[in-house]
């Protein structure tokens, strides 16, 4: 933790293209865990990349990063499975360490990443069909192979047929649904972030592919010809995603409640940062939901956290729905700063 008199990044106001971030909320963004420190004085505050690489080296050593480690089984589980309806499964623990950005090549990220390869399989998990798969040849839900093929190719894992599975599903519109296999043929906001999140992971991973980069450019195409929360058919708002029990269909439609971790759950900051990490240039289509984000600003200059999805975790991560956020205000401004940078 840094006091405020000191002449860090923390202290220093970082000016956009059209606006400031205030040294009080930049300082209290990097008073934070290392895991989304590092992120900020990359993407925030433009610190030096020895700067960057040396907070980035903490996340497994201490904080939420080496908690998170500490937690996994020695058969290489967290929560005693390979997944779960909850967050506690050996999936959402990988998920959330690439959400922390901990360095893959850290001894002891690899040991553990190399724990799941050699014992995680799907047995009890998913359909019967999968009980023998290894963890990283993932099952048959794409919402759910998405998350894996992104925390694999992240941790340098073979994810190449997981992959070449998720191509094979994407669906005339450009993008997927966990629904095709029960014969829909329009594609899902949830499912279809998931699932561009693992193409663009895979070829950070591995490299640029023909076939990979048309079907993330089909998928982007798919999210921006919708406005990021339009019907196509109609241009009216989505209400409510039809996966939540209708009893839960109250307050806010969950793509404006903006949480972290957002898991399998589609909302329009998730879309929003997945296509600045993408390096699409925004055009007017995502100016409304750019406006959505910069409405939800507080007048203290910092965001809420919109939703905590229902489940057990294994970490808490100090943030309770509906008070200020660190994560979702250190994601919203990256949004806007790339928004802005564009106009």
């Amino acid at each position: 933790m840094r006091p405020a008199g000191d002449s860090t990044p923390a202290s220093r106001a970082v000016r956009g293209p059209t606006a400031a971030i205030d040294p009080e909320t930049l300082h209290w963004l990097l008073d934070s865990d290392p895991a989304l420190r590092w992120q900020v004085l990359r993407d925030l505050a433009d610190a030096p990349p020895d700067d960057v690489a040396r907070e980035r080296a903490r996340v497994a050593a201490e904080g939420f990063g080496a908690r998170l480690l500490a937690l996994q089984a020695a058969d290489g589980r967290w929560g005693g499975v390979a997944w779960n309806r909850g967050w506690s499964s050996t999936m959402h623990a990988l998920i959330l360490l690439r959400e922390f950005g901990i360095e893959a090549a850290d001894p002891r990220v690899q040991a553990a990443v190399a724990r799941v390869r050699d014992h995680v399989t799907w047995t009890g998990c998913a359909p019967p069909e999968c009980d023998g798969n290894a963890f990283f040849a993932g099952e048959v839900e794409p919402c759910i192979n998405g998350q894996v093929a992104a925390a694999g190719a992240y941790f340098g894992q073979d994810v190449h047929g997981l992959v070449a599975r998720l191509l094979g599903e994407q669906l005339a519109d450009g993008g997927w649904n966990c629904e095709a296999e029960f014969g829909s043929t329009r594609s899902s906001f949830n499912t279809t972030i998931c699932v561009l999140e693992s193409l663009l992971e895979y070829e950070r991973r591995f490299g640029p592919r023909a076939d990979v980069g048309t079907a993330r450019a089909r998928g982007h195409e798919y999210l921006l010809q919708r406005r990021l929360f339009r019907r196509l058919s109609t241009g009216e708002a989505i209400e409510y995603d039809r996966k939540i029990a209708p009893e839960r269909r109250t307050g806010p439609p969950s793509w404006s409640r903006f949480a972290f971790p957002a898991w399998w759950h589609y909302d329009l900051l998730r879309a929003l940062d997945h296509l600045r990490e993408a390096g699409v240039a925004p055009d007017a289509r995502v100016d409304e939901a750019v406006g959505v984000v910069a409405a939800a600003r507080g007048a203290d200059g910092r965001w809420r956290l919109g939703a905590v999805h229902r489940g057990e975790m294994l970490l808490d991560l100090g943030e309770t729905e509906g008070a200020q956020s660190r994560w979702i205000t250190f994601r919203a401004m990256r949004v806007l700063r790339w928004h802005a940078a564009h106009r």
